[in-house]
């Protein structure tokens, strides 16, 4: 749904500098998606580590003209033709345009949060849900301050339901998230210990979280969990509840049975004085809880239990955490280094010994330091030794001070490190051997280079290249083009052997264009050594869907197959908005549309 400028500008309250009319179709807020520099309104956000305002010289250059930002840049007279938003935080603009966005649906939007789960219920609502509406939905995690207005922006005037995550870290934060999402259901996963350092209690916490349901319709929640169920009753809610039990039979949604076996799990349940049953091809708690969750909503929406019942059977895994990889010397790796909480702790240990087909396997735990547990140490820390003895781990392997000064309560084989370099230098994951590892730990012990040490990986041969004559060869082409014409270098197969990190490095040095390589792993490759340029993918695989869209890689696409099975992987990931390359048979007849189907195919990407 497009905007003006001007529209916006009185929007957002706005000091406007430019009079270039223009209409917004697209919000940015970092630089390396840009998609349409022409529709996009770029929000220069100041961040703790960063600030936006320094990305708008760049971001001009590639065709950018709309910015909201706090102050004037630079040279502001340069930019001839661009319109300047002027306002006092460009973070709350973003939320407020977001929240008058959403007042234009009259649709039934789902507001999820909770401190585990909040991405798997909303995926799974989607799976469950998508077959019957159109379904406008967070993509992928994008529950912030600032992933949130990000999301509800997506909505359009074919939507019929909206589904957002809303996350939070300290208090105060939900009260600038609800408005923008003003949920009509809501639905409250589970109460945890993250960010648990910034709130007085775990009370408030959930107090705080159940801000973002002070308008909905009918609230969804754990009846069993005592926690919860007081601080909804506290909240003073005129809301519907369904609180959904296990042990309570007066409960609108009562859960009668969970019969688990080796392939999935049976859930016997009455509602409203009918009994049925599911089937969820998952066996751990974590997604048994998620889709009690999704059950309760699907039957407020009137979905029949028969059509509940066949796409729980057929709910596809949500490739967030727990990447299980192959590691060197025979081991197996299970990577979680994303967070480290107690109750993820749990469920990670969980998946790793229902996993283990050889019971005799040894099983290791490589765990940090827990930041954020608002419990003091010693607690925490005998906690933790209680789970690692009940979950069978036969070797820790520990990392930071706090979790080393309490190596005396695990009474198993163990290894402590002030610190994760300390680790990686003393030569111990060399002699892991045969083994299950569970890699989990928070973001600043940077576990990923753990990950990277024992993953299985194929070495490529390195040359010495003169990267000077490089840029010559550049240059010279350069000088036979006129300024406007981009240019797209190849650099597949590690760049022909010449190393392909090096060699697309000098060319994002240079400014080109596009980076092009064979297959999706090759560009994967490159994000993970910081390329940012813009990346074409000229053979890209059915499989490797996800990857392009993780790492923003741009398919080249030459069928009408191709494109309705990218359609559909976009649809299952939640991605909208995502950059691809139409190849055209010129006349080689090896790759690419034919004329006459060009017309097919404009018809289709208008839809």
């Amino acid at each position: 749904m497009s905007s003006t400028i001007e529209e916006i500008a009185s929007i957002l309250g706005a000091q406007r500098i430019g009079t270039t009319s223009s209409t917004i179709d697209w919000i940015l807020t970092d630089s390396r998606s840009l998609c349409f520099p022409e529709e996009t309104l770029f929000f220069a956000l100041k961040t703790k580590r960063n600030d936006g305002h320094k990305y708008i010289p760049d971001l001009y250059q590639k065709g950018v003209r709309n910015f909201v930002v706090n102050e004037i840049p630079e040279a502001a007279s340069s930019y001839i033709d661009a319109n300047f938003l002027i306002v006092p935080n460009p973070l709350k603009s973003l939320q407020r345009l977001a929240s008058k966005h959403r007042e234009q649906f009259q649709v039934p939007v789902i507001g999820i949060t909770g401190s585990n789960g909040k991405t798997v219920v909303k995926e799974w609502l989607y799976q469950i849900l998508s077959p019957d509406r159109t379904i406008t939905r967070s993509p992928r995690s994008y529950n912030s301050q600032i992933g949130v207005p990000l999301s509800v922006w997506l909505m359009n005037e074919h939507t019929e339901l909206g589904i957002f995550e809303a996350g939070i870290s300290e208090m105060g934060e939900m009260e600038a998230l609800r408005p923008i999402i003003q949920p009509t259901i809501g639905i409250l996963t589970n109460i945890g210990g993250a960010h648990q350092e910034n709130f007085s209690s775990v009370q408030d916490k959930c107090m705080e979280k159940l801000q973002l349901f002070k308008d909905c319709d009918v609230i969804v929640y754990n009846g069993d969990n005592e926690l919860i169920t007081s601080c909804v009753t506290k909240s003073l809610f005129t809301a519907r509840e369904i609180a959904w039990s296990t042990k309570d039979s007066e409960r609108p949604l009562f859960i009668e049975k969970i019969l688990k076996d080796d392939t999935g799990t049976t859930i016997k349940y009455r509602y409203l004085g009918f009994f049925k049953e599911y089937r969820i091809p998952f066996i751990d708690d974590a997604s048994i809880e998620n889709s009690l969750n999704c059950l309760a909503v699907a039957l407020y929406l009137m979905v029949p239990p028969e059509t509940i019942a066949e796409r729980m059977l057929h709910l596809e895994p949500i490739a967030m955490r727990l990447e299980v990889k192959e590691g060197k010397n025979g081991c197996t790796l299970i990577n979680d280094s994303y967070n480290s909480d107690f109750a993820s702790l749990d469920i990670a240990l969980d998946f790793m010994m229902r996993r283990s087909e050889d019971k005799n396997r040894k099983r290791t735990l490589i765990l940090s330091d827990m930041l954020e547990s608002g419990q003091t140490s010693k607690l925490l820390y005998r906690q933790v030794a209680d789970l690692v003895h009940s979950r069978k781990v036969d070797h820790i392997i520990g990392v930071g001070e706090e979790i080393s000064a309490a190596a005396n309560r695990f009474e198993i084989q163990k290894d402590f490190f002030t610190n994760t370099s300390e680790l990686l230098n003393s030569g111990l994951l060399n002699q892991l051997h045969n083994e299950d590892i569970l890699i989990k730990g928070a973001r600043v012990f940077h576990f990923d280079d753990i990950t990277d040490a024992l993953e299985l990986k194929v070495h490529e041969t390195i040359l010495e290249i003169n990267l000077n004559a490089l840029v010559d060869n550049l240059n010279y082409y350069r000088n036979k083009l006129k300024p406007e014409t981009k240019i797209v270098c190849m650099v597949k197969a590690s760049a022909y052997g010449a190393g392909s990190f090096e060699i697309a490095k000098t060319l994002e040095d240079q400014r080109v264009d596009y980076l092009a390589v064979a297959v999706a792993d090759e560009g994967a490759d490159l994000r993970k050594a910081g390329i940012n340029s813009s990346i074409i993918i000229m053979n890209p695989e059915i499989t490797a869907f996800k990857t392009m869209f993780d790492y923003r890689l741009e398919p080249e696409v030459y069928s009408f197959h191709l494109l309705e099975e990218l359609i559909k992987a976009a649809e299952r990931e939640g991605v909208s908005n995502f950059p691809i390359h139409i190849k055209i048979d010129t006349g080689m007849h090896r790759l690419g549309f034919a004329p006459n189907e060009i017309p097919q195919l404009v018809q289709r990407l208008q839809k």
